[in-house]
């Protein structure tokens, strides 16, 4: 059975100038890419460092009736945000991408009490990051199109216990890092499309958010597999898979599994589309812990071709079957659960 060590909480992933790797019990006080004292062979200065620096947030929200993806990404020559609405019983969809060149927002450096917004024309988006009162917020107001109603969503996202994230540190070069930290909780809110009112109860609906930054590869490549729900005996569940360039995949990882809150950390995962990613996934491991399938239903491709910047976004709504196994050896079997795969080129 794989397991890893989960070390006590810190300050930073970063110690005398060089950042850390690992896993750790819960979020860092602060996370300042910047005070690595040398990312790069060569002495660059900090606003250059400060280009390089990539970082988003996600979040994810599903009950029985809807399914919720909104990323806020920030490339620093542009950002991008996106914002997916699915509805399971009539199979509305609703979709929102608005990119923003140059200048713009960050995303805080610490989740203990921080937050950003950005409003412009038609859109408006608050994230309040919350976690010394166990609440993360997001606030979204879309004006309707042509193609789109509009629609209005305030969701709170509970991380009181028991919610053991998955915090870590991974390396791409001795001086180049990434962190991530991904949370699942029950969330509670209301959103309006099209001026009908949606209420989520938080005893049915659940949430995964997540917190990236990273030196990453001026061609980064990345590949997330995420969802959601409850399994046959009512118990919250949800796991977040990827892959993606850094070193020791084996040692840490993103991967996580939990179940009523519990994390079980998961090793590297291989995450393949043999008649491309239109057709079925296999997610698997080499432990024995991770067997799954996906099946793409609502594919969404996105992308930006300039000079200096090529993007390619593959998001994709579908259904995953198979199974995991916990830290305890229980299998928990999913079966036709909707979810979320995403594929992430990015040279720039």
């Amino acid at each position: 059975m794989y397991t890893r060590e989960i070390l006590p909480p810190r300050e930073t992933p970063i110690e005398d100038g060089r950042p850390l790797a690992g896993t750790w019990t819960k979020p860092f006080n602060e996370v300042n890419l910047l005070s690595i004292r040398q990312p790069y062979i060569i002495p660059v200065p900090w606003w250059l460092r400060d280009q390089r620096i990539k970082e988003w947030e996600s979040f994810i929200v599903q009950d029985e009736h809807y399914y919720l993806d909104a990323l806020f990404c920030n490339l620093k020559l542009y950002r991008i945000v996106k914002i997916f609405l699915y509805n399971k019983d009539t199979k509305e969809q609703a979709f929102f991408r608005k990119k923003i060149p140059f200048r713009g927002w960050h995303l805080p450096r610490q989740l203990a009490n921080s937050s950003i917004d950005h409003r412009s024309n038609g859109f408006f988006f608050r994230i309040h990051n919350w976690l010394e009162a166990n609440l993360i917020r997001l606030d979204l107001d879309i004006a309707a199109s042509r193609k789109r109603p509009s629609f209005t969503a305030h969701l709170e996202y509970d991380m009181a216990g028991p919610v053991e994230p998955m915090v870590v540190s991974l390396l791409f070069s001795g001086s180049r890092s990434m962190y991530a930290y991904k949370a699942m909780g029950s969330v509670r809110g209301d959103m309006v499309m099209g001026g009908r009112h949606i209420v989520f109860d938080p005893a049915r609906t659940s949430g995964i958010v997540c917190d990236f930054k990273g030196f990453y590869p001026y061609r980064m490549h990345s590949v997330w597999c995420s969802t959601l729900g409850f399994d046959a005996g009512g118990r919250r569940y949800g796991f977040s898979l990827g892959e993606n360039q850094t070193r020791e995949t084996y040692t840490n990882n993103e991967n996580a599994l939990w179940i009523e809150g519990r994390l079980t950390p998961l090793p590297p995962v291989r995450i393949t589309y043999p008649e491309g990613p239109e057709l079925e996934w296999i997610i698997q491991d080499t432990e024995g812990m991770v067997d799954l399938s996906f099946t793409p239903a609502l594919p969404v491709k996105d992308g930006l071709n300039l000079i200096l910047i090529h993007a390619e976004q593959y998001t994709c709504l579908g259904l995953f079957n198979g199974f995991l196994l916990n830290s305890k050896g229980e299998r928990i079997q999913v079966h036709n659960l909707w979810g979320l795969g995403e594929i992430f080129s990015v040279r720039i």
